[in-house]
């Protein structure tokens, strides 16, 4: 198992609450980390048909079996055991009683808000962050990392990402995904996939996506609603404080992983992303899934923006500590331009900041004036500048 950022935070909540309910897209790697902190705890998937009539006819009787609480992987499949849950830890109000586990964010989440309000603990897991991966099995390049993505199945497995990919799309999206918005027109569905993917690092305009597709405003906002609350995609809210300009208030859209944004963008191998049009955009998602994934798993009490002015100055990426506004720009080329830094000086002028961060696709680091350099794979290095070293929420005594 490739250790976790988030076990921390995990081990944090459950001494905190009496449950813990963590949610993340199928095949982030919840059902290992839950299982491996929580490895004294009986384990119960109701994924498993027959698990799952016990809970859902005889509930009771069910959680009646776990005195000492239990782990519960997927509980939406049984959103009323929650009401039986509240009950017990009610009586019992021991902290780390319960974990639950859900891929699907509206059926735990809807449960959780009506039934264990004040009783459950809160976490996001995302795939890998590159140094989670770096510190078992680094990717030989950048055009790899794009490619493959960072879902533990094609690093900790093996699994080719073209094989991995196509599988996941086959068996989550056009199954899962579709039917918890009852999806008819699968064409319709891939068709606006598709065009997600290759719009990932761009503001979000319904309209179009919704012509290009063949589909109403509103199915296709419904539709990408269902996306962002599979932790599959993001929209990534623009920044309104008054900097002087009239600023542009749509969201942009990112995917959490580039390898299925890649794979559903049409792109074959990582060598098509080494010269191919798609390779600023990945890079920039890739930086972006990053700063969420930390803020995710650390808990970061943070958010995430970017900003665009109506002349088309715009930072990819902004948070907001305290009453300093910190941007980050990412570039995919390999050698830094002197026109990179325009934006980020800009901005710093008009917000009167002392400190900006540039990632790009090549090797190094060092310091440009006020901005920080940082090539790809010192990605950390520079996320402890955006978002700050420390952590929202940790157990102390984790070695992880």
């Amino acid at each position: 198992m490739i250790p976790r950022t988030a076990h921390a935070t995990l081990l944090a909540l459950s001494r905190l609450y009496p449950i813990v309910a963590m949610t993340g897209p199928r095949q982030s790697g919840k059902t290992t980390l839950v299982r491996a902190a929580f490895a004294e705890k009986p384990y119960a998937s109701l994924e498993e048909p027959d698990v799952r009539e016990y809970a859902s006819e005889d509930p009771r009787g069910f959680l009646a079996q776990f005195p000492d609480g239990a782990v519960l992987d997927e509980v939406q499949r049984t959103p009323a055991i929650l009401s039986y849950l509240q009950g017990i830890v009610d009586t019992d109000r021991r902290p780390g009683l319960f974990i639950l586990t859900g891929s699907q964010q509206f059926g735990l989440l809807s449960g959780v808000t009506q039934s264990l309000a004040g009783r459950v603990g809160l976490l996001q897991l995302l795939p890998f962050s590159l140094d989670e991966l770096s510190a078992a099995r680094p990717p030989p390049s950048l055009e790899d990392l794009l490619f493959g993505g960072l879902y533990p199945p094609v690093w900790d497995r093996g699994v080719p990402p073209h094989v991995w990919y196509a599988d996941y799309t086959a068996t989550y999206l056009e199954r899962d995904v579709r039917q918890m918005v009852n999806v008819r027109d699968l064409a319709a569905f891939q068709r606006l996939l598709r065009m997600c993917a290759t719009r990932t690092g761009q503001a979000v305009n319904l309209s179009a996506l919704a012509s290009d597709c063949g589909i109403t405003h509103g199915t296709a906002s419904a539709w990408l609603s269902v996306l962002e609350a599979s932790h599959l995609v993001l929209r990534l809210p623009p920044h309104f404080r008054n900097l002087g300009k009239r600023l542009v208030k749509t969201p942009k859209l990112y995917f959490l992983d580039t390898g299925l944004a890649a794979w559903l963008a049409g792109v074959r191998s990582a060598a098509d992303l080494r010269y191919g049009p798609l390779r600023g955009p990945l890079f920039e998602t890739w930086v972006v899934a990053e700063a969420v994934k930390r803020i995710k798993h650390r808990l970061l009490p943070l958010q995430a923006y970017f900003w665009r002015d109506s002349g088309g100055n715009e930072i990819d990426l902004l948070v907001e500590r305290g009453a300093r506004l910190i941007p980050l720009e990412c570039k995919a080329g390999a050698t830094t331009a002197s026109d990179w830094f325009k934006p980020i000086e800009q901005f710093l002028d008009l917000a009167g900041g002392d400190e900006g961060v540039l990632v790009f696709g090549g090797e190094g680091r060092h310091r440009r004036g006020r901005i920080e350099v940082f090539g790809w794979q010192a990605i950390a290095q520079g996320l402890d500048v955006l978002l700050g070293p420390g952590w929202g929420l940790r157990e102390p005594r984790s070695a992880v």
